[in-house]
């Protein structure tokens, strides 16, 4: 099992940019946690950051017979980008969309979420532990799917 995992614009600022949101541990602490994650689950994943949206729309693209599951952080992409939306939608691979801090309760802007339309789940509000939210959740997901497929 491989998951690719995505964060959009300005993450790689973590630990510099708003602390009080989104808490003073930096990008490489985020990828760390990340990567002991997976490997504590036996699981395999790929981590990428990018500030352009086109970037991500390509790399949601390409996870196509490569991954078989997306968790995305689109950032301030999540409440503009119908392009990720619809790359989300094309390659129809699971995915669970993540936020560090709680954006529902945040600015009204930021309660519209085109990326989660096309998500399993949206796992909000408790920081780099959303994340896990959402590799747990997408390998469980994927885990029942699998054993659904052998017993038909």
């Amino acid at each position: 099992m491989k998951i690719l995992i995505l964060n959009g614009p300005n993450l790689n600022l973590l630990g510099v940019r708003e602390p009080d949101i989104y808490g003073k541990r930096t990008y490489a602490d985020l990828v760390r946690f990340l990567e002991n994650h997976c490997r504590q689950l036996g699981v395999g994943c790929e981590i990428r950051q990018s500030n352009h949206e086109g970037v991500l729309v390509d790399w949601i693209q390409e996870a196509l017979g490569k991954f078989d599951a997306i968790v995305l952080n689109p950032a301030a992409y999540t409440h503009t980008s119908v392009a990720i939306l619809d790359a989300l939608k094309a390659v129809s691979l699971p995915a669970a969309e993540v936020h560090l801090s709680d954006v529902d309760a945040r600015e009204p802007f930021r309660a519209v979420s085109y990326a989660g339309l096309a998500c399993l789940t949206t796992c909000k509000g408790r920081g780099f532990d959303s994340y896990r939210e959402a590799i747990d959740f997408l390998v469980e997901y994927l885990n029942a799917h699998r054993e659904g497929e052998e017993t038909c």
